[in-house]
């Protein structure tokens, strides 16, 4: 991954958690809890592609672990987030634009019930079955509705701002300079050019030569 990409999926990832565990944890919503750190990951996974998007998905996922209050194993929303991630990146563009806003609600829709899903899955298989206490069904409804209502107040902007990034006009005004200053230099120090006007002295110097050489045999044949 390139540095901005880094930088900025870093800065995005930590701004959604720290609202999701200081305000949308604390709203007691009926069911799940609209999942800000999941669109986030979705929003940079459908612009930078599966492999990155998986990458942003595992480090988003290990840090919601991490981040109090969390009551279960580390590492089990990372592999769920890494998953997501991974897939929503496959579902990118291949021009890079969307043509309409119905891809991503549905990759949002799609994202929020397979997170759920597995999430529950792993749960199961290291014998925590609270979402068994909660519902599933429940769940599964609540989460992709939050979400799908969150989502076009998060993706569009994140995507613009993962694209923005992503083509780092400053970073090419800089190469650009430096190439300017190089081909000043290059100019200023007279590598080559140099070369090539001591080359065509030496070429007019030797045709004058011979034409004068010409002149005195001719001038000589004369007398």
């Amino acid at each position: 991954m390139r540095f901005n990409r880094m930088l900025l999926s870093t800065t995005l990832v930590i701004v959604a958690l720290v609202i999701q565990v200081s305000v949308l944890a604390r709203l007691h919503l009926p069911g799940a809890v609209p999942d800000l750190v999941l669109l986030t990951v979705l929003g940079l996974a459908l612009v930078y592609g599966h492999v990155s998007g998986a990458l942003i998905g595992f480090g988003a996922g290990l840090l919601s672990d991490l981040a109090p209050p969390a009551d279960h194993a580390a590492g089990r929303y990372a592999l769920v987030l890494c998953v997501i991630g991974y897939l929503a990146g496959l579902a990118k563009p291949e021009t890079g634009r969307l043509k309409s806003a119905t891809g991503p609600m549905v990759v949002v829709v799609v994202a929020a019930l397979g997170a759920t899903l597995l999430y529950a899955g792993v749960g199961a298989l290291v014998g925590d079955d609270a979402a068994r206490h909660v519902g599933l069904p429940s769940l599964l409804f609540t989460a992709a509705l939050y979400d799908l209502l969150l989502a076009p107040f998060v993706v569009p902007g994140i995507m613009a701002l993962a694209r923005r990034a992503d083509n780092d006009p400053l970073a090419e005004t800089n190469n650009a300079a430096k190439a300017a200053d190089v081909s000043a230099g290059w100019l200023s120090s007279g590598t080559g050019l140099r070369i090539g006007s001591q080359r065509t002295g030496l070429r007019m110097k030797a045709a004058r030569s011979r034409v004068a050489r010409a002149g005195r045999i001719k001038g000589v044949k004369r007398l």
